[in-house]
Protein backbone atom coordinates (compact mmCIF):
# COMPACT_ATOMS: atom_id res chain seq x y z
CA UNK A 1 0.00 0.00 0.00
CA UNK A 2 1.08 3.99 -0.66
CA UNK A 3 2.35 5.13 2.63
CA UNK A 4 5.31 7.49 3.51
CA UNK A 5 8.36 6.56 2.60
CA UNK A 6 10.53 4.65 4.90
CA UNK A 7 13.75 5.77 5.70
CA UNK A 8 14.88 2.83 7.55
CA UNK A 9 16.50 1.16 4.86
CA UNK A 10 19.39 1.49 2.39
CA UNK A 11 20.54 0.01 -0.89
CA UNK A 12 21.66 -2.91 0.86
CA UNK A 13 18.38 -3.47 2.32
CA UNK A 14 16.51 -3.73 -0.25
CA UNK A 15 18.74 -5.99 -2.16
CA UNK A 16 17.99 -8.28 0.65
CA UNK A 17 14.57 -7.84 0.88
CA UNK A 18 13.93 -9.05 -2.36
CA UNK A 19 16.31 -12.05 -1.74
CA UNK A 20 13.87 -12.99 1.31
CA UNK A 21 10.76 -12.27 -0.81
CA UNK A 22 11.88 -14.99 -3.40
CA UNK A 23 12.32 -17.39 -1.15
CA UNK A 24 9.02 -16.53 0.52
CA UNK A 25 7.07 -16.58 -2.88
CA UNK A 26 9.29 -20.07 -4.10
CA UNK A 27 10.05 -21.88 -0.94
CA UNK A 28 7.41 -20.99 1.69
CA UNK A 29 4.14 -19.81 0.08
CA UNK A 30 3.62 -22.86 -1.88
CA UNK A 31 4.03 -25.52 1.60
CA UNK A 32 1.70 -22.96 3.25
CA UNK A 33 -1.39 -24.85 3.16
CA UNK A 34 0.54 -28.69 3.97
CA UNK A 35 2.78 -26.95 6.97
CA UNK A 36 -0.57 -25.61 8.47
CA UNK A 37 -2.49 -29.20 8.11
CA UNK A 38 0.60 -30.77 10.09
CA UNK A 39 1.39 -27.84 12.72
CA UNK A 40 5.31 -27.86 12.06
CA UNK A 41 7.67 -26.51 9.87
CA UNK A 42 10.12 -29.60 8.43
CA UNK A 43 13.54 -28.67 10.20
CA UNK A 44 14.95 -28.39 6.34
CA UNK A 45 13.34 -25.09 5.23
CA UNK A 46 15.15 -23.72 8.13
CA UNK A 47 18.38 -24.79 7.07
CA UNK A 48 18.05 -23.16 3.57
CA UNK A 49 16.56 -19.78 4.99
CA UNK A 50 20.35 -20.07 7.02
CA UNK A 51 21.93 -20.49 3.56
CA UNK A 52 21.11 -17.40 2.57
CA UNK A 53 21.37 -15.35 5.78
CA UNK A 54 17.48 -15.07 6.62
CA UNK A 55 18.56 -16.21 10.61
CA UNK A 56 20.62 -14.23 13.24
CA UNK A 57 21.97 -11.55 10.82
CA UNK A 58 22.06 -9.64 13.38
CA UNK A 59 24.61 -11.37 15.34
CA UNK A 60 28.79 -10.71 14.51
CA UNK A 61 30.79 -12.24 11.78
CA UNK A 62 32.52 -14.24 13.87
CA UNK A 63 29.22 -16.38 15.00
CA UNK A 64 28.46 -16.80 10.94
CA UNK A 65 25.71 -12.74 11.10
CA UNK A 66 26.90 -9.63 9.30
CA UNK A 67 26.95 -7.78 12.46
CA UNK A 68 24.85 -4.85 11.18
CA UNK A 69 21.92 -4.47 13.29
CA UNK A 70 18.31 -6.11 13.12
CA UNK A 71 16.69 -4.33 10.36
CA UNK A 72 17.86 -7.38 7.40
CA UNK A 73 15.89 -9.55 10.71
CA UNK A 74 12.86 -7.35 10.52
CA UNK A 75 12.36 -7.58 7.07
CA UNK A 76 12.43 -11.24 7.12
CA UNK A 77 9.52 -10.64 9.85
CA UNK A 78 7.86 -7.95 7.26
CA UNK A 79 7.98 -10.53 4.26
CA UNK A 80 6.73 -13.43 6.13
CA UNK A 81 3.95 -11.41 7.76
CA UNK A 82 3.18 -10.32 4.06
CA UNK A 83 2.49 -13.49 2.70
CA UNK A 84 0.63 -14.21 5.63
CA UNK A 85 3.02 -16.95 6.92
CA UNK A 86 2.41 -17.78 10.64
CA UNK A 87 5.16 -21.06 9.88
CA UNK A 88 8.28 -20.95 10.39
CA UNK A 89 9.16 -19.03 13.55
CA UNK A 90 12.33 -17.31 12.11
CA UNK A 91 11.75 -14.31 14.32
CA UNK A 92 11.24 -15.71 16.99
CA UNK A 93 14.66 -17.65 16.77
CA UNK A 94 16.24 -15.10 15.47
CA UNK A 95 14.98 -11.31 17.65
CA UNK A 96 14.04 -13.13 20.34
CA UNK A 97 15.77 -16.79 21.79
CA UNK A 98 19.05 -15.41 20.60
CA UNK A 99 19.78 -12.50 22.65
CA UNK A 100 19.57 -14.44 25.64
CA UNK A 101 22.06 -16.77 24.59
CA UNK A 102 24.25 -13.55 22.84
CA UNK A 103 24.01 -11.32 25.46
CA UNK A 104 24.58 -13.28 28.27
CA UNK A 105 25.49 -17.02 27.76
CA UNK A 106 29.38 -17.59 28.27
CA UNK A 107 32.15 -17.43 25.35
CA UNK A 108 31.91 -21.34 25.54
CA UNK A 109 27.98 -21.78 24.71
CA UNK A 110 27.94 -18.69 22.13
CA UNK A 111 30.82 -20.82 20.38
CA UNK A 112 29.06 -24.00 20.54
CA UNK A 113 25.21 -22.96 19.74
CA UNK A 114 25.51 -19.71 18.18
CA UNK A 115 26.71 -20.29 14.47
CA UNK A 116 24.25 -23.26 14.67
CA UNK A 117 21.72 -21.12 14.99
CA UNK A 118 22.67 -18.80 12.14
CA UNK A 119 22.82 -21.63 9.92
CA UNK A 120 19.53 -23.09 10.96
CA UNK A 121 20.55 -26.83 12.14
CA UNK A 122 19.92 -25.31 15.61
CA UNK A 123 16.19 -23.92 16.58
CA UNK A 124 15.46 -21.78 18.91
CA UNK A 125 12.30 -21.45 21.63
CA UNK A 126 11.77 -19.85 24.81
CA UNK A 127 10.06 -21.32 27.57
CA UNK A 128 8.52 -18.84 30.24
CA UNK A 129 5.11 -19.84 30.35
CA UNK A 130 3.83 -22.79 32.81
CA UNK A 131 0.11 -24.57 32.79
CA UNK A 132 -1.06 -21.83 35.61
CA UNK A 133 1.22 -19.09 35.28
CA UNK A 134 0.04 -16.81 32.06
CA UNK A 135 1.46 -13.27 32.19
CA UNK A 136 1.84 -14.05 35.90
CA UNK A 137 5.88 -15.10 34.68
CA UNK A 138 7.10 -14.62 39.16
CA UNK A 139 4.67 -17.56 39.42
CA UNK A 140 6.60 -20.07 37.69
CA UNK A 141 7.18 -23.38 39.46
CA UNK A 142 9.73 -25.22 37.37
CA UNK A 143 12.78 -25.72 39.60
CA UNK A 144 16.62 -26.12 38.91
CA UNK A 145 18.79 -27.29 41.94
CA UNK A 146 21.93 -27.49 42.05
CA UNK A 147 23.85 -30.64 41.35
CA UNK A 148 27.39 -31.47 41.17
CA UNK A 149 29.03 -28.66 38.82
CA UNK A 150 25.67 -28.08 37.28
CA UNK A 151 21.88 -28.27 38.09
CA UNK A 152 19.16 -30.68 37.80
CA UNK A 153 15.49 -28.77 36.19
CA UNK A 154 12.07 -30.23 37.00
CA UNK A 155 9.14 -28.63 35.77
CA UNK A 156 6.48 -28.12 32.96
CA UNK A 157 6.12 -25.87 30.36
CA UNK A 158 3.31 -24.49 27.68
CA UNK A 159 2.68 -22.61 24.78
CA UNK A 160 5.90 -22.53 23.57
CA UNK A 161 6.41 -21.74 20.34
CA UNK A 162 8.93 -23.51 17.63
CA UNK A 163 8.44 -26.33 20.73
CA UNK A 164 8.65 -29.31 18.85
CA UNK A 165 11.33 -28.50 16.06
CA UNK A 166 13.65 -26.43 18.95
CA UNK A 167 17.56 -27.89 19.44
CA UNK A 168 18.05 -24.67 21.95
CA UNK A 169 15.54 -24.04 24.46
CA UNK A 170 16.10 -21.05 26.69
CA UNK A 171 14.30 -21.79 29.76
CA UNK A 172 13.12 -19.54 32.75
CA UNK A 173 13.55 -21.73 36.01
CA UNK A 174 13.15 -20.97 39.94
CA UNK A 175 16.88 -21.15 41.60
CA UNK A 176 15.59 -19.33 44.96
CA UNK A 177 11.67 -19.78 45.80
CA UNK A 178 12.05 -17.37 48.68
CA UNK A 179 12.93 -14.58 46.58
CA UNK A 180 9.82 -14.90 44.38
CA UNK A 181 10.64 -12.64 41.14
CA UNK A 182 14.17 -11.96 42.02
CA UNK A 183 14.72 -15.67 42.37
CA UNK A 184 14.29 -17.10 38.46
CA UNK A 185 17.55 -17.77 36.41
CA UNK A 186 17.37 -18.53 32.49
CA UNK A 187 19.34 -21.61 31.54
CA UNK A 188 19.63 -23.06 28.05
CA UNK A 189 18.07 -27.03 27.77
CA UNK A 190 19.46 -28.60 24.70
CA UNK A 191 17.41 -31.21 22.85
CA UNK A 192 19.93 -34.23 23.52
CA UNK A 193 19.64 -33.62 27.38
CA UNK A 194 17.90 -36.48 29.21
CA UNK A 195 14.86 -36.50 30.35
CA UNK A 196 13.85 -33.34 28.38
CA UNK A 197 10.87 -34.50 26.52
CA UNK A 198 7.97 -32.74 24.25
CA UNK A 199 4.11 -33.59 24.82
CA UNK A 200 1.60 -33.14 22.03
CA UNK A 201 2.16 -30.36 19.34
CA UNK A 202 -1.42 -27.99 20.39
CA UNK A 203 -3.60 -28.07 18.33
CA UNK A 204 -4.73 -23.71 18.18
CA UNK A 205 -7.43 -21.98 16.54
CA UNK A 206 -4.99 -19.92 14.65
CA UNK A 207 -0.92 -19.64 13.55
CA UNK A 208 -0.95 -23.54 12.63
CA UNK A 209 2.36 -23.44 10.63
CA UNK A 210 3.92 -22.67 14.12
CA UNK A 211 4.44 -26.24 16.09
CA UNK A 212 3.25 -24.92 19.60
CA UNK A 213 4.66 -27.91 22.17
CA UNK A 214 4.45 -28.88 25.81
CA UNK A 215 7.84 -29.51 27.42
CA UNK A 216 8.59 -31.63 30.02
CA UNK A 217 12.05 -31.70 32.53
CA UNK A 218 12.32 -34.58 34.41
CA UNK A 219 15.64 -34.17 36.40
CA UNK A 220 17.34 -32.95 33.52
CA UNK A 221 20.91 -32.36 33.88
CA UNK A 222 22.19 -29.00 33.16
CA UNK A 223 25.65 -28.03 32.81
CA UNK A 224 26.80 -25.23 35.20
CA UNK A 225 28.05 -23.47 31.36
CA UNK A 226 24.30 -23.43 30.14
CA UNK A 227 23.41 -20.75 33.29
CA UNK A 228 22.69 -17.06 31.09
CA UNK A 229 23.96 -14.34 33.03
CA UNK A 230 23.90 -14.50 36.74
CA UNK A 231 21.64 -16.70 38.73
CA UNK A 232 18.57 -15.03 40.34
CA UNK A 233 18.98 -12.39 37.41
CA UNK A 234 16.57 -14.52 35.24
CA UNK A 235 13.48 -12.00 35.63
CA UNK A 236 15.58 -8.64 35.22
CA UNK A 237 16.70 -10.42 31.71
CA UNK A 238 13.36 -11.43 30.49
CA UNK A 239 12.27 -7.82 31.44
CA UNK A 240 15.32 -6.36 29.33
CA UNK A 241 14.42 -8.11 26.35
CA UNK A 242 10.68 -7.60 26.30
CA UNK A 243 11.11 -4.56 24.52
CA UNK A 244 12.94 -6.00 21.39
CA UNK A 245 9.79 -9.11 21.71
CA UNK A 246 7.04 -6.69 21.89
CA UNK A 247 8.50 -4.28 18.38
CA UNK A 248 8.24 -7.78 17.13
CA UNK A 249 4.98 -8.30 17.03
CA UNK A 250 4.05 -4.27 16.04
CA UNK A 251 6.38 -5.50 12.91
CA UNK A 252 4.58 -8.30 11.98
CA UNK A 253 1.21 -6.85 12.82
CA UNK A 254 1.62 -3.97 10.61
CA UNK A 255 2.48 -5.83 7.99
CA UNK A 256 0.00 -8.81 8.35
CA UNK A 257 -2.78 -5.90 8.99
CA UNK A 258 -0.98 -4.50 5.25
CA UNK A 259 -1.24 -7.70 3.63
CA UNK A 260 -4.68 -7.89 4.63
CA UNK A 261 -5.51 -4.77 3.30
CA UNK A 262 -3.71 -5.20 0.03
CA UNK A 263 -6.12 -8.20 -0.57
CA UNK A 264 -9.12 -6.92 0.74
CA UNK A 265 -8.62 -3.85 -2.13
CA UNK A 266 -7.92 -6.61 -5.14
CA UNK A 267 -11.15 -8.33 -4.13
CA UNK A 268 -13.15 -5.10 -4.07
CA UNK A 269 -12.16 -3.86 -7.43
CA UNK A 270 -12.92 -7.89 -9.30
CA UNK A 271 -15.87 -8.84 -7.37
CA UNK A 272 -19.26 -7.39 -8.51
CA UNK A 273 -22.63 -7.22 -6.81
CA UNK A 274 -25.83 -5.83 -8.06
CA UNK A 275 -24.48 -4.59 -11.50
CA UNK A 276 -21.11 -3.00 -9.93
CA UNK A 277 -17.65 -3.59 -8.28
CA UNK A 278 -18.05 -3.87 -4.64
CA UNK A 279 -15.64 -0.79 -4.04
CA UNK A 280 -18.15 1.21 -6.42
CA UNK A 281 -20.09 1.79 -3.03
CA UNK A 282 -19.52 4.40 -0.74
CA UNK A 283 -19.90 2.12 2.23
CA UNK A 284 -16.74 -0.19 1.07
CA UNK A 285 -14.94 3.35 -0.05
CA UNK A 286 -15.28 4.65 3.22
CA UNK A 287 -14.81 1.34 4.87
CA UNK A 288 -11.07 1.11 3.38
CA UNK A 289 -10.08 4.80 3.24
CA UNK A 290 -10.46 4.54 6.97
CA UNK A 291 -8.39 1.87 8.00
CA UNK A 292 -5.79 2.89 4.85
CA UNK A 293 -5.43 6.02 7.28
CA UNK A 294 -5.21 3.75 10.73
CA UNK A 295 -2.56 2.18 8.29
CA UNK A 296 -0.46 4.59 7.50
CA UNK A 297 -0.35 5.73 11.02
CA UNK A 298 0.35 2.44 12.12
CA UNK A 299 2.89 2.19 9.82
CA UNK A 300 4.84 5.80 10.96
CA UNK A 301 4.64 4.43 14.44
CA UNK A 302 6.12 1.07 14.01
CA UNK A 303 9.21 2.85 11.72
CA UNK A 304 9.47 4.99 15.01
CA UNK A 305 10.04 2.06 17.28
CA UNK A 306 12.60 0.68 14.95
CA UNK A 307 14.27 3.91 14.81
CA UNK A 308 13.99 3.73 18.67
CA UNK A 309 15.25 0.39 18.94
CA UNK A 310 18.23 1.22 16.63
CA UNK A 311 19.69 4.07 18.56
CA UNK A 312 18.71 2.31 22.04
CA UNK A 313 16.31 3.96 23.39
CA UNK A 314 13.20 1.90 23.26
CA UNK A 315 11.76 1.79 26.41
CA UNK A 316 9.30 -0.65 28.01
CA UNK A 317 6.73 1.98 27.39
CA UNK A 318 6.92 2.81 24.36
CA UNK A 319 7.54 -0.84 23.34
CA UNK A 320 4.42 -1.37 25.39
CA UNK A 321 2.39 1.17 23.54
CA UNK A 322 3.55 -0.67 19.72
CA UNK A 323 2.24 -3.85 20.75
CA UNK A 324 -1.29 -2.54 22.43
CA UNK A 325 -1.83 -0.47 19.25
CA UNK A 326 -0.60 -3.01 16.53
CA UNK A 327 -2.28 -6.05 17.76
CA UNK A 328 -5.46 -4.09 18.05
CA UNK A 329 -5.29 -2.40 14.54
CA UNK A 330 -4.71 -5.92 12.90
CA UNK A 331 -7.80 -7.15 14.65
CA UNK A 332 -10.13 -4.13 13.27
CA UNK A 333 -8.27 -4.35 10.03
CA UNK A 334 -8.98 -8.31 9.25
CA UNK A 335 -12.45 -7.85 11.12
CA UNK A 336 -13.52 -5.01 8.91
CA UNK A 337 -11.49 -6.79 5.54
CA UNK A 338 -13.32 -9.95 6.09
CA UNK A 339 -16.94 -8.45 5.86
CA UNK A 340 -16.22 -7.02 2.93
CA UNK A 341 -15.45 -10.76 1.51
CA UNK A 342 -19.43 -11.51 2.37
CA UNK A 343 -19.57 -15.47 2.52
CA UNK A 344 -16.73 -15.74 0.67
CA UNK A 345 -14.25 -14.56 3.66
CA UNK A 346 -15.86 -16.98 6.27
CA UNK A 347 -14.50 -19.65 3.55
CA UNK A 348 -11.28 -21.55 5.56
CA UNK A 349 -9.48 -21.63 2.24
CA UNK A 350 -9.72 -17.64 1.54
CA UNK A 351 -7.01 -16.01 2.72
CA UNK A 352 -8.54 -13.11 4.39
CA UNK A 353 -10.32 -15.76 6.61
CA UNK A 354 -6.97 -17.52 7.85
CA UNK A 355 -5.57 -13.86 8.68
CA UNK A 356 -8.60 -12.99 10.63
CA UNK A 357 -8.15 -16.36 13.02
CA UNK A 358 -4.25 -15.71 12.85
CA UNK A 359 -4.87 -12.22 14.63
CA UNK A 360 -6.32 -13.02 17.52
CA UNK A 361 -3.09 -14.52 19.82
CA UNK A 362 -1.57 -11.34 18.85
CA UNK A 363 -3.35 -9.33 21.46
CA UNK A 364 -2.68 -12.19 23.98
CA UNK A 365 1.48 -13.23 23.67
CA UNK A 366 4.30 -11.65 24.83
CA UNK A 367 1.96 -9.99 27.38
CA UNK A 368 -1.87 -9.00 27.02
CA UNK A 369 -3.97 -6.06 26.03
CA UNK A 370 -4.70 -5.48 29.65
CA UNK A 371 -0.73 -6.39 30.88
CA UNK A 372 0.24 -3.56 27.77
CA UNK A 373 -2.05 -0.97 29.31
CA UNK A 374 -1.68 -1.80 33.16
CA UNK A 375 2.19 -1.25 31.75
CA UNK A 376 1.63 2.36 29.85
CA UNK A 377 -1.07 3.56 32.93
CA UNK A 378 1.70 3.09 35.65
CA UNK A 379 3.70 5.67 33.76
CA UNK A 380 0.90 8.16 34.31
CA UNK A 381 1.14 8.25 37.88
CA UNK A 382 3.71 11.65 38.97
CA UNK A 383 3.39 10.64 42.67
Amino acid sequence: MTAFPRTLFNKDHDSFRDTVRRFCETQIKPHMADWNAAHQVPPETWKQAGALGMLNAWLAEEYGGIGQGILFDIIVSEELGRIGATGPGFSLHSLIVTPYINNRGSDELKARILPRMVSGDAIGAVAMTEPGTGSDLAAIKTRAERHGNGWKINGQKTFITNGQNADVVVTACVTDPSKGAKGVSLFVIEREMAGFSRGRNLRKIGQHGNDTAELFFEDVFVPGENLLGEENKGFYYLMEELAQERLLISVQCQARAEAAFEMTVDYVNERKAFGKKILDFQNTRFVLAGLKAELMAGRAFCDALIALRLAGKLDAVQASAGKLYHSELLGRVVDQCLQLFGGYGYMEEYPIAQAFVDARIERIYAGTSEIMKEIIGRSLDKA
